[in-house]
């Protein structure tokens, strides 16, 4: 798998987001300013909420920028099979016979990517799963609490 398609891949999916933010963030822009959003009374705070949203999706869309930029310069590395975990690697995990990939990247934990016919999930080191992952090499099990049972987990493949 060539790791600098999937990090386009993560890059084109951000870029999505980040125009839906944008947008947003311009809707929300317009109504706070809009001549209909004045406040009839001290109570009426249309107009301020507005502004506030607006404010907080601007500050979503920098961060996704941010993020665009972070991965844009990211460099890939290919891991060896006797190698530990760690940024850029792609990991095939089971857990209880259900295979998945997890792709570890510097920020967006959560996005999930189509490639190759694949579902892979972006983690970061700073999630549950990545601290438990990071520094760790094929082979890797470990057992953990799961909604109230146990999961056997193993680390199938690194690269």
């Amino acid at each position: 798998m060539i790791k600098a398609l999937l990090i386009k891949k993560i890059i084109a999916a951000l870029r999505e987001s980040l125009e839906v933010m944008e947008k947003a963030a311009r809707t929300s822009h317009g109504e706070a300013t809009h001549e209909s959003s004045k406040a009839d009374n001290k109570y009426d705070t249309r107009g301020l909420e507005a502004a506030y949203l607006a404010g907080g999706q601007a500050r979503k869309a920098k961060e996704i920028l941010d993020s665009i930029e972070l991965y844009e310069t990211l460099m890939s590395k290919d891991f060896a099979p006797d190698e530990p975990i760690d940024l850029t690697a792609l990991v095939e995990l089971e857990a209880d016979s259900a295979r998945s990939l997890y792709f570890i990247g510097p920020r967006n934990g959560g996005l999930e990517i189509s490639h190759q016919r694949k579902e892979i999930t972006l983690i970061t080191p700073q999630s549950p799963l990545g601290q438990i992952l990071m520094g760790k090499k094929a082979g890797y099990r470990w057992t953990a609490k799961l909604g109230g049972s146990l999961v056997r987990y193993n680390i199938l493949s690194v690269s």
